[in-house]
């Protein structure tokens, strides 16, 4: 009865999703930054936070020039890189991606736009929406000097902005190592569409993608099962 009950609720949530298209947070057009990191030769990599990494993994898998983006836990200890262990909100990790791009086709600048734009709210203090703890703060970590400069330089021009309404709240932490998050919650986004928390929270970010950033949105996503990350 308990499960009939359950699963009962579940299709009816379902079924409002699809005829309710509200989203916890609301995409923003923002300003480039004034100041990007030079392309470089090779691959670069960049590790952000910013709430449930299903949504912010699948929209940086639809950026142009974005090769690999992998859900992950960046901020704590190796020991404690596991999903029911971040959940507590006790570890010091966040669930981040680490996005590996192609400096010719996409720039740090760029990727920070998108991320203050349209993949999550960065004046929410320690949660995104419906999720609540440290575990879903808003955090660059930052690989290098330049990265940590571009990112502060580009925090400090939108609060300049007032576009937000309330101060960022985003940090950044530096020497932090991200661990790969389990395999079941790679490409979840692609592969997971029809559920509830995807239809409200993540989809509305690969429209807002795709109508924001129309010139390195890529409809095909850079999949961690394809590439092998």
């Amino acid at each position: 009865m308990k499960t009939s009950l359950i699963l009962t609720v579940m299709a009816a949530l379902a079924a409002l999703a699809f005829t309710w298209p509200i989203s916890a947070e609301t995409a923003r057009e923002v300003p480039a930054p004034a100041i990007d990191a030079p392309a470089r030769a090779g691959p670069q990599t960049l590790v952000l936070a910013g709430g449930c990494f299903w949504g912010a993994q699948g929209v940086f898998q639809h950026v142009n020039g974005v090769t690999s983006a992998v859900s992950g836990y960046a901020g704590g200890e190796p020991s404690t890189a596991h999903y029911e262990m971040v959940g507590s909100g006790r570890t010091g990790h966040a669930e981040s991606v680490k996005i590996t791009y192609d400096p010719g086709k996409v720039s740090l600048g760029k990727l920070l736009q998108v991320y203050f734009s349209v993949a999550h709210d960065p004046t929410e203090l320690n949660r995104q929406g419906p999720d609540v703890g440290t575990q879903y703060r808003s955090t660059i970590f930052a690989m290098n000097d330049e990265q940590a400069k571009v990112a502060q330089a580009y925090i400090d021009q939108l609060d300049a902005t007032k576009l937000f309404g309330r101060k960022i709240v985003t940090t950044i932490e530096r020497n932090r190592t991200f661990y790969p998050a389990e395999e079941y919650h790679q490409d979840y986004l692609t592969l997971h569409p029809n559920q509830p928390y995807i239809v409200f929270n993540d989809l509305p970010k690969i429209e807002n993608l795709k109508r924001l950033f129309p010139m390195i949105y890529r409809k095909e996503p850079a999949l961690v099962s394809k590439t092998g990350s």
